[in-house]
């Protein structure tokens, strides 16, 4: 059970901070649940307590584990060129888990693709939410803002590189 205070991220929501536990009705059912603020969008959300397991809520990437995060984002794996339908599919299953180096699969593979070629409708809506829930998740658990985690993440997808050509 998280606490008051705790950094979690909600799965296909991004990173928030319980900011309250509380007892409501709804449909006739008493039940707790987690209040969550999420920093990017000033959103809040409401989280059963019952069933937040089950939905796949967990504690943000402790600090110490962004070097495994940048290890994912700046893998070179050969990218299956399977139709954007199969690949939109994949790449859903892997977010809807809610594990942070699936997401940064994600989110590398779509941000090195539309640097080669347009993407789909789909597949660029799909990358600005993967995107957000990344960078929700580092602007908690590395304690920065919004701005620096963006250009964490350029860096850590295109390198070097990506300072020199303005990205």
């Amino acid at each position: 059970m998280f606490q008051v205070g705790d950094k979690i991220v909600y799965p296909m929501h991004g990173a928030g901070v319980i900011e309250a536990i509380e007892e409501r009705e709804f449909l006739g059912r008493r039940r707790r649940y987690y209040i969550l603020h999420m920093p990017l969008g000033a959103l809040r959300a409401m989280i059963p307590l019952d069933q937040a397991e089950d939905l796949g809520v967990r504690p943000v990437l402790p600090k110490e584990a962004l070097v495994d995060l940048e290890a994912v984002l700046r893998r070179h794996d050969a990218e299956p060129d399977k139709s954007w339908n199969q690949r939109y599919r994949k790449h859903l299953d892997q977010l809807k888990t809610g594990d942070v180096f699936a997401v940064a699969d994600v989110v590398r593979t779509l941000m090195r693709r539309e640097r080669r070629r347009a993407l789909s409708g789909g597949e660029r809506r799909m990358l600005e939410n993967a995107r957000m829930m990344l960078v929700s998740e580092l602007v908690l658990s590395q304690n920065i803002d919004e701005a620096a985690a963006q250009a964490w993440l350029e860096r850590a997808v295109f390198g070097p590189e990506a300072e020199e050509s303005g990205v």
